[in-house]
């Protein structure tokens, strides 16, 4: 009998345990890596061995189809006894385990003196590790991974050939004598022949800014009073930095996770989560004006056996990387960020994997960065068609499907260096490689004419023959919803800072009807100049300024000069519907934020506002056919009188009833029984609540997102399903 296993089964203990169970049954015959599957040939009783794996499965393994083939097999007949048998090339898919946080018998080994791995920082076994950060092709074995380069020592070869030892046929096995190992280097590129994790830890407790290497990328490190040197060393005033907790006690001295939030800190994926922040003076320096933290606890031994030589309970941890470009990768480039010091290790970085960010939304997960623990991975589409999604321009990923499946790549980065393009690039061809597919059929890219992941996607599309498909940005949006819940058709909320429309002007204020094949714009907020373009989303004030002059309300906002040149441009400068730019305008109205130093940030503080708000001004909805006039409604606002919160929460409450009210007469009509909520203003807390207490009012399902990221980190997955549909059409 042949039995071919698909899923997560390469690289997580899955040929080890059926070894044992097969053995434990007195079966002949053998398991083997297949290309990115495993098959087992067995001369009796296939059905008994696999009830047995389904309830023994390694805890990191996923079956996701088996296939039974029932034949004479001679080479099982001729078998004494069940093996372990080399692996072979054959069906390729996407199969590999994304790193994993080390298990706790791991940290056990590494912190107990008379084990051989003690505070050894690649300690991993079977269960645990790095694993997508260090392959380069499968089936998954050590020749295809980083570890190749380290020859197993004799007694890891003892452990690796023993069926009763928990590093049976661990692939990246290794230990002090024969594994990879750190080294630490000062701010002149001298090394220091100390411990180099200890004496890390020691110049990082006397103030150091230190960069460390973990397993898929680099991290900037500090201790939290040395935070406000960071924020001077690396030009980054206002933006938060996220905070590597030593336990999660650590982390509700500063913050208040929720119980689910606290599920998702302790969990294998080791996430990056934005908790609530309590009001302690160190947590305005780590995000300032916000209203929560990013936390995480650490995943690598060399995180544990850091904190085990610190006496802080919370290091800064963020990317390392020049600003626009992505986290670096190579030793020898790592010395132009000018640190105090490095702990670097001798292990090369096949695949850069970023941190994963995500909040909650009840039970609900929002990525805000799906990568690091969660990737490689996958979603059911029901298409056929072999496609590529490119993203848009910020917060990029790639896409590709194949065999009714789509496959997201990691988090890749901003569009605007040509770094991030080249890495876009290669992660796409790298998934491609990995599936094992010859030929693409289409390619989803955005209608923006300047993005650069545009020009990517023509390039790709005449190298691979492949058709180019334009998808508009809020459709791709909604498609992710879609493929995110196993949808057909939604009526979406499609929210966001901006998105190139298909008539040429910015959107992000939608309502749109969709499915796979297209969507119809149902409605949409009223169009506001843009004053001098992006300027006006790097200045809000320019957005406050517009709003008073629809309004009819005299400002002081800027000069004479400034004010008659932008009375002019109101006649000439774009359109944009956008409810992301609102956001903006009231931050910048009401005093909180007035000045954008990173992506997102006034709306981001307003929403602390937003939060503590109530509905206790009712603001008089004016709406024009399918589009709501935000500029009456601004005006209504200037003249309430009321506590500035209530203020708040009542013009976005209102805004948001205009919005579900077209979204619900639309549904009614076409007989859609659900309405969603996507793009990057759904990550709003307040807001998801709001649209949904509106929404349940309606009689309707309400939709959010849970595996596909609600911000332009999912526009790749949208884009690849409509390019795939066009495909098969």
């Amino acid at each position: 009998m042949r039995i071919i296993i698909r899923g997560i089964v390469q690289g997580v203990g899955f040929r080890p345990t059926v070894y044992r169970i097969a053995n434990a049954l007195g079966l002949n015959g053998f398991v083997q890596n297949n290309g990115s599957n495993v098959i087992i040939e067995v001369d009796r009783d296939g059905e008994i061995l696999l009830e047995e794996l389904k309830r023994h499965l390694p805890p990191l393994a996923r079956i996701d189809s088996i296939e039974i083939i029932n034949e004479d097999d001679k080479v099982c007949n001729t078998l004494s006894g069940f093996r372990i048998v080399s692996s072979s090339e054959g069906e390729r898919g996407v199969s590999i385990p994304t790193d994993t946080t080390i298990c706790e018998d791991c940290r056990n080994e590494i912190f107990d003196e008379g084990n051989r791995r003690y505070l050894y920082p690649f300690t991993n076994c079977t269960v645990c590790g790095a694993r997508f950060s260090l392959i380069s092709n499968v089936p998954y074995d050590r020749i295809h991974t980083s570890m190749d380069e380290f020859p197993m020592c004799e007694e890891c070869r003892k452990e690796y050939e023993n069926p009763t030892d928990r590093r049976f046929h661990h692939q990246t096995i290794s230990c002090p004598r024969c594994g990879p190992r750190y080294y630490l280097v000062d701010s002149h590129g001298h090394r220091i022949d100390e411990d180099p994790i200890r004496k890390f830890a020691e110049m990082l407790h006397r103030g150091a800014i230190g960069i460390a290497k973990s397993w898929g990328g680099m991290h900037i490190c500090c201790t939290l009073e040395t935070l406000p040197r960071l924020r001077e060393w690396y030009k980054r005033k206002e933006k938060p930095f996220a905070v590597m907790f030593r336990d999660l006690d650590a982390v509700k001295e500063l913050a208040e996770p929720t119980p689910f939030e606290e599920e998702l800190l302790t969990s294998h994926n080791r996430p990056i989560v934005l908790v609530k922040k309590r009001e302690k003076k160190i947590n305005e320096v780590i995000a300032p004006g916000l209203g929560n933290i990013g936390a995480f606890l650490p995943y690598s031994g060399m995180h544990h056996i850091l904190f085990h030589h610190l006496n802080e309970n919370a290091l800064v941890m963020t990317s390392a990387n020049v600003p626009g470009e992505p986290m670096i990768l190579q030793d020898s480039d790592v010395f132009s960020m000018n640190a105090d010091c490095y702990l670097l290790h001798n292990r090369k970085i096949i695949n850069r994997c970023d941190d994963s960010v995500l909040r909650t939304f009840n039970t609900d997960i929002y990525f805000l960065r799906k990568s690091r623990g969660y990737i490689p991975s996958s979603l059911d589409i029901g298409i056929r068609g072999t496609s590529v999604g490119l993203g848009a321009q910020e917060n990029i990923t790639g896409a590709i499907a194949f065999d009714g499946k789509i496959y997201p790549t990691q988090y890749i980065g901003d569009g605007s260096s040509l770094g991030v393009i080249e890495f876009l690039d290669s992660a796409i061809k790298f998934q491609k490689k990995l599936l094992g597919i010859e030929k693409i059929d289409a390619i989803g890219i955005d209608l923006h004419p300047g993005y650069t992941t545009r020009k990517l996607g023509k390039e790709l599309s005449e190298t691979w023959g492949a058709q180019l498909v334009e998808v508009q940005h809020h459709h791709a949006h909604a498609v992710s919803l879609l493929v995110d819940r196993g949808l057909e058709e939604i009526v979406a909320l499609t929210l966001d800072g901006t998105g190139y429309g298909a008539d040429g002007k910015s959107w992000g204020g939608e309502v749109l009807y969709a499915n796979t094949e297209g969507y119809e714009r149902v409605g949409h907020l009223q169009e506001i100049p843009l004053l001098g373009g992006e300027k006006a989303v790097r200045d809000p004030r320019r957005l406050v300024f517009a709003l008073c002059e629809l309004s009819d309300i005299d400002t002081e906002l800027f000069d004479d000069e400034k004010t008659i040149i932008f009375k002019k441009m109101m006649r000439t400068s774009p359109l944009t519907t956008s409810f992301g730019r609102i956001l903006d305008a009231l931050s910048c109205y009401f005093g909180i934020c007035c000045s954008r130093t990173y992506e997102g940030e006034p709306a981001m503080k307003l929403e602390r506002h937003l939060e503590v708000g109530k509905r206790e001004i009712k603001f008089k909805l004016e709406r024009e056919g399918n589009v709501i006039k935000t500029v009456p409604l601004f005006q209504q606002l200037v003249h309430s009188s009321g506590r500035r919160e209530d203020k708040i929460y009542s013009f976005v409450y209102t805004l948001l009833e205009g919005l579900v009210e077209i979204a619900a007469e639309e549904a009614y009509v076409r007989g859609v029984k659900a309405i969603g909520l996507t793009g990057g203003v759904s990550y709003n807390y307040t807001i998801s609540t709001i649209t949904k207490r509106l929404v349940d009012a309606k009689g309707l399902k309400f939709v959010c997102h849970n595996a596909v990221p609600n911000g332009d980190g999912g526009i790749s997955t949208g884009q690849c399903v409509v390019a795939a549909r066009k495909a098969v059409v």
